[in-house]
């Protein structure tokens, strides 16, 4: 609901071919309208998958963050295993695809692994291929709204002055649908105009909602607990809360990224407008 769409939005944009391949069929009036053609079919229905790639030259694989009340890294597992088989017949000319910022071997450490394995597989094939890394989304930060604007509290498990790259979703959609359209391969890293503290965060929000701001960090000891308490199974906010601490304590950040346009302090303004006019 993020990246994809921008990648649509962005090749539709410049008159390219697209096919939107989604699980729901209600999505197809907006994107047929927009001008796309529309394949509905379930990312674990590997035949189908195949029939729809071989239709293409070029294709984005995202994998799809499986339900948090589910055993995340089993079925995100199963998802990337099903788009790789895909592509082996597909003779496709091209596959780009979206991963993170930390991505690394291992088990039972959310997206970090699950994408790696998403990596290694698209290495192991002989389709050329570039992987589009973006950093942590902007868009995570909308869980945070709603108490935000009736507490004041920026909650999360960050602490105030750590630095993360950030990243909107609409740059990383850019970026990936300029993968798709030329000849480039190898490994992207994609981020915003400049880095952000979770300070910059609450600041964004306190100027958005015209209202005081602080951030309150959720201890290391009771990030699993809190998972749980959103939702989450065991196994999966064990994951989480492992992915979140190797965010925390983890690799160093890469010299030269691809930066994009937009400012944190314009998305979450726009969050803001965009919730008061659906409520």
């Amino acid at each position: 609901g993020n990246v994809g769409p921008a990648v649509g939005d962005t090749l539709l944009a410049a008159d390219d071919p697209v096919t939107i391949v989604s699980h729901d069929p209600a999505k197809a009036d907006e994107w047929e309208t927009k001008g796309a053609r529309v394949a509905i079919a379930d990312i674990l229905d590997v035949r189908a998958l195949t029939d729809i790639f071989c239709a293409g030259t070029r294709a984005f694989l995202l994998n799809p963050p499986a339900a948090p009340d589910s055993d995340t890294n089993a079925h995100e597992r199963r998802t990337v295993e099903a788009m790789l088989t895909a592509a082996e017949g597909s003779g496709l000319e091209k596959l780009v695809a979206e991963s993170t910022y930390g991505a690394q071997p291992g088990d039972r450490c959310g997206d970090l692994n699950t994408l790696w394995e998403l990596e290694r597989g698209l290495a192991e094939q002989p389709i050329p291929f570039a992987v589009n890394r973006g950093a942590y989304y902007f868009s995570n930060w909308a869980a945070n709204l709603e108490e935000v604007r009736e507490k004041g509290v920026l909650r999360t498990m960050f602490d105030a002055d750590f630095e993360l790259p950030m990243v909107a979703p609409e740059d990383l959609g850019k970026h990936a649908a300029a993968l798709m359209t030329d000849d480039r391969t190898g490994v992207f890293f994609a981020e915003g105009p400049r880095r952000y503290t979770v300070q910059d965060v609450a600041n964004a929000f306190a100027a958005a909602l015209d209202r005081t701001v602080r951030v309150e960090t959720i201890p290391r000891e009771q990030w699993v607990p809190a998972f749980k308490a959103i939702g989450f199974s065991s196994p999966a906010a064990e994951s989480y809360a492992r992915m979140t601490e190797a965010t925390v304590d983890g690799p160093a950040f890469p010299d030269n990224p691809v930066c994009g346009e937009v400012r944190l302090e314009d998305y979450i303004s726009a969050l803001v407008v965009r919730e008061v006019e659906v409520a």
